[in-house]
């Protein structure tokens, strides 16, 4: 499957939101059970955009969005300003043909150009897929928690990996950096 990389902008919004559905209705990575309107989904936009996280889109030659990825906190404690979480969502079509791959790498690559140390999977329904192409991107397996969610008639798990980013935990970050300046208290 061709396709390129680009930022993703305000005009993806509809395509991402019918991706986001379509994952929120038949799958178990998100634990929504109910999918935001397009409304909210610009409104989730906006709020990674506007604190300085990448949000990437994968575009076919003929203008389709196949999938999308973004970083965004893990937690808003001052302490985890290093630490981001990924999101990657494909549509139906483009799941298994390198799409989901490619928009990890490139976040992985934008967020250790911000100054990130760390990048966290949150893997909902313990997805194998999700599992592989993280495991395929050098991230570990960093704990299972059992029975946290319950959808689709049945309980499900959720697996965290984690990667370090750049120099990771062995030198400590230059102040008054970003991401150090998201946190000014």
């Amino acid at each position: 499957m061709s396709f390129t990389l680009r930022d993703a902008t305000p005009s993806d919004i509809p395509a991402i939101t019918d991706i986001y559905r379509e994952s929120v209705l038949n799958g178990v990575a998100s634990y929504e059970m109910t999918p935001p309107a397009e409304a909210e989904m610009a409104s989730r936009f906006s709020a990674i955009i506007s604190n300085g996280y990448p949000y990437i889109a994968a575009v076919a030659p003929d203008g389709v969005l196949l999938g999308y990825a973004y970083a965004s906190a893990f937690r808003t404690r001052p302490a985890y300003r290093f630490l981001v979480e990924d999101s990657i969502y494909l549509a139906p079509q483009a799941r298994g043909q390198g799409a989901g791959k490619a928009l990890l790498a490139e976040l992985i690559r934008r967020c250790t150009e911000l100054g990130f140390r760390q990048m966290v999977a949150v893997i909902g329904g313990a997805h194998p897929a999700s599992v592989a192409v993280h495991r395929a991107a050098g991230f570990e397996h960093g704990g299972l928690m059992k029975g946290t969610g319950f959808k689709h008639g049945r309980w499900l798990d959720t697996i965290i990996m984690q990667l370090p980013l750049g120099d990771g935990v062995t030198t400590d970050p230059e102040p008054g950096v970003y991401p150090d300046t998201l946190y000014r208290g």
